[in-house]
């Protein structure tokens, strides 16, 4: 078992050229075992998974950043996904009997280095956060890259790591540690981005909607439809099915229906066995009732 995983999110999902460089770079590291790449062109951005030792991740995490800022210029990225860094967002996540502490310590090592070598603004966030009010990803990235400029003159702004001035093509970026995150989106059939938004409002906890569940609407033109992007922070409290069931709903009492979903990244064994568990109305289903976990 890997001690660490690492999802750092890629403000690139168009160049196949250059995201295949980033991976590459992703996976440099000693010990360290890329898992998943997985990218999306109107979101413009890409999603790497990442397991290995706290050393192996951090060099290749620096190797990562060095790539991402000679090939990423948010002047000229567009995408429909908010975003305020090249380097988006890197989060440390502890496996097994790894505790949060050390997850807490490679993102405070990383953002250092990072700031040092790049000159990068960084923000430590989640369980590496050094305040309530830079906890949660959403408010640091509220103003996006295009309105960051103008936070870093409020002395309040103060990155935790680096200069307190933006970096001009790759912003800022946000580090920490957590626990696991899955990014679930369901597309509609309707091309109103109006009833996606108004469905996320309707499901994300900030709104009165399902706990530990986040939420925004998009409209995917290469698809041509609106798309209910969700980051379901805590499993635990609010299940794949769950989430999808209101989905659904809500989408069904404004007129749509949902036609597919997709996982971007890897999800925990325990969440799907849940969705499975719930679906079949089983008090339980551990692992050990699966054939293949015996195979293996």
């Amino acid at each position: 078992m890997y001690p660490l995983e690492c999802v750092p999110n890629l403000s690139e999902g168009r160049r196949p050229e250059v995201i295949a460089r980033l991976a590459a770079a992703a996976a440099s590291g000693p010990g360290v075992r890329l898992l998943d790449v997985s990218s999306d062109p109107d979101h413009n951005r890409t999603v790497l998974t990442l397991a290995g030792p706290a050393e192996g991740l951090h060099r290749s995490l620096l190797a990562l950043y060095e790539e991402a800022l000679a090939a990423i210029d948010l002047t000229r990225h567009e995408g429909v996904h908010p975003r305020v860094g090249a380097v988006d967002v890197a989060p440390f996540v502890p496996l097994g009997a790894t505790p949060m502490e050390e997850a807490v310590a490679a993102a405070e090592r990383l953002g250092r280095e990072a700031a040092e070598r790049f000159a990068l603004p960084v923000y430590l966030y989640e369980q590496a956060a050094r305040t309530p009010e830079r906890r949660r990803l959403a408010v640091l990235r509220r103003g996006q890259f295009e309105g960051f400029a103008a936070k870093l003159a409020d002395p309040a702004w103060a990155p935790d790591f680096g200069p307190a001035r933006l970096h001009p093509t790759a912003g800022v970026t946000v580090i920490g540690a957590r626990f696991f995150l899955i990014a679930f989106n369901a597309l509609l059939d309707t091309a109103d981005p109006e009833i996606a938004r108004a469905v996320a409002r309707r499901v994300r906890e900030s709104s009165g909607g399902l706990p530990a569940v986040r939420a925004l609407g998009f409209f995917l033109a290469r698809r041509g439809a609106a798309q209910v992007s969700m980051n379901l922070v805590d499993f635990r409290q609010t299940s794949l099915l769950a989430v999808l069931d209101r989905v659904r709903r809500e989408a069904a009492a404004l007129g749509a229906r949902v036609v597919e979903t997709e996982l971007i990244g890897l999800a925990p064994e325990e969440a799907v066995l849940g969705v499975a568990r719930d679906a079949l109305q089983l008090p339980a289903l551990p692992a050990g009732r699966v054939l293949e976990s015996h195979l293996q």
